[in-house]
């Protein structure tokens, strides 16, 4: 259990606007729209607290910049998709992150009635991978 963290706090990225080309509908991959990105970053804050290291914590631009590049990236059809890749290279890109809780919404979706969005919220762990 050496490897295992002694504290678990939370890094929270929140309300991140990005415009994206994903969805079922022809005109959402044409046209495109904003996606709405909120981050949970599970991390031992501890180290970098008590050392005012930034390498012993995370640089927020990093993270960000992974989801604009899923956001602004290929196309997929569903918003599950999309947020399971801003999880997984989360996870990838930044070892020191040992779980992320990823919520993802379609700011104005394509639907009939009045809405202010659509949102999925997936959370997975470096066990879960």
């Amino acid at each position: 259990m050496a490897n295992q963290p002694s504290h678990t706090d939370t890094i929270r990225v929140k309300n991140l606007r990005f415009y994206g080309r994903h969805g079922i509908l022809p005109e959402e991959n044409t046209l495109g729209q904003h996606f709405l990105v909120s981050l949970a970053l599970e991390i031992d804050l501890q180290p970098a607290g008590t050392s005012d290291d930034l390498e012993r914590g995370i640089d927020y631009r990093k993270v960000i910049e992974i989801a604009k590049g899923v956001v602004e990236g290929t196309p997929v059809k569903l918003l599950e998709t999309v947020a399971e890749k801003i999880a997984e290279r989360t996870l990838e890109d930044c070892p020191q992150v040992t779980a992320v809780t990823v919520e993802l919404g379609k700011a104005n979706p394509p639907i009939d009635v009045d809405c202010s969005g659509i949102f999925v919220e997936i959370r997975r762990t470096r066990a879960q991978r």
